[in-house]
């Protein structure tokens, strides 16, 4: 098997209004559309976003009126993180989960696109240094053997 692409397909109500937020705030392109579905693309991501409209007949009837709930698209950037979010607040994208830092070492922040897509921005730091541990104490050296009592063999 070869992969080529992975691509994350996502069941919203407003094909449109999730778009145009991943296109405006998140640097996608929109490669195909049609009505109640679009494809967008970012060269440098490892994922690939499809929109669908749910309740779409090209899903599966058991899965046309779901939503992308439970769902968090997480991207992972170099570099930067503090960065984008100043940038996203002064875009005006509510910022759902202000950036933070995990004890072992993941930085991130969350938004939330206007059909309720969560999308995380993850940063990866060195985790933070545990305190330095006092070296071990060397063990009392055990006292010499005596020798038995009246053991001359000579």
């Amino acid at each position: 098997m070869q992969v080529t692409t992975t691509t994350v397909s996502l069941t919203v109500d407003d094909v449109a209004r999730s778009r145009d937020f991943f296109v405006d705030h998140l640097g996608y392109q929109e490669r195909m559309a049609a009505d109640g579905f679009a494809s967008l693309h970012r060269p440098d991501a490892a994922a690939d976003v499809v929109l669908l409209r749910r309740g779409i007949d090209v899903l599966p009837a058991d899965q046309r009126h779901q939503r992308a709930g439970g769902l968090i698209l997480a991207l992972t950037l170099a570099d930067g993180i503090a960065e984008e979010e100043r940038r996203l607040r002064a875009e005006g994208v509510e910022i759902t989960m202000p950036l933070r830092q995990e004890p072992w070492g993941e930085r991130l922040f969350q938004i939330t696109d206007p059909n309720g897509v969560v999308v995380q921005f993850v940063e990866w730091a060195e985790p933070a240094a545990e305190p330095a541990a006092e070296p071990a104490a060397e063990p009392a050296a055990e006292p010499a053997a005596e020798p038995a009592a009246g053991g001359n063999d000579a």
